[in-house]
């Protein structure tokens, strides 16, 4: 790993679960050079479902009185991004926010809704609060104009869901959109970053 990043090559982890955070296996990943923290609600899903990690977080949801599965694990998947981002926060200010960055997709549903997407990506963010957490968006022609407005907005965007060289140009293309319009506008680009994770 620590050659791949000499080589200019980060080596994210495309798993989740909240006794990796807790236990310090995440802390000791990234001091051996895990650059980065991605998910889905597929990971998270077999993560608390298949562990015993997050049954008092459960139980203290539905003791609240929470009573929506997507709420409930809406608020699962937020706390694990937050914990992860907060672990990859030293590795994001060495990289000088080129890395370190922990990714949280937008609901599946939202896959083929534009306004929706734009709407729960601002939120994620802006609940979550930290330079280093990125927001997954979908390369459906939907979610396009999405990245366009979250980027403009300075929101991280991991693009998901390309499966060809034309999708993926369709992305980028989005994301200096967004970069474009935000200068337009007199705001900064320094700190709004893209990945994408091509297939």
């Amino acid at each position: 790993l620590f050659r791949l990043r000499a080589l200019g090559q980060s080596a994210w982890l495309d798993y989740i679960r909240r006794g990796l955070i807790t236990s310090g296996g995440l802390k000791l990943g990234a001091e051996y050079a895990i650059a980065g923290v991605t998910s889905n609600p597929t990971i998270l899903n077999k993560a608390i479902s298949g562990s015993s990690d997050y049954d008092d977080a459960l139980r203290s949801l539905v003791e609240s009185g929470e009573r929506d599965p997507k709420a409930i694990f809406l608020c699962l998947a937020i706390e694990d991004i937050g914990m992860t981002a907060d672990v990859l926060r030293p590795v994001h200010e060495e990289a000088k926010g080129g890395d370190g960055f922990a990714s949280l997709e937008v609901s599946p549903d939202l896959a083929r809704d534009t306004e929706a997407t734009v709407r729960e990506g601002l939120s994620l963010f802006r609940g979550l609060a930290r330079p280093n957490v990125m927001i997954k968006v979908p390369g459906t022609p939907e979610g396009l104009p999405a990245i366009e407005e979250l980027t403009r907005q300075g929101v991280n965007i991991n693009v998901t869901l390309l499966f060809d060289v034309k999708a993926y140009e369709k992305a980028a293309l989005a994301y200096i959109a967004g970069l474009e319009r935000r200068l337009e506008a007199g705001e900064s680009i320094k700190s709004v970053a893209c990945v994408a994770s091509f297939f």
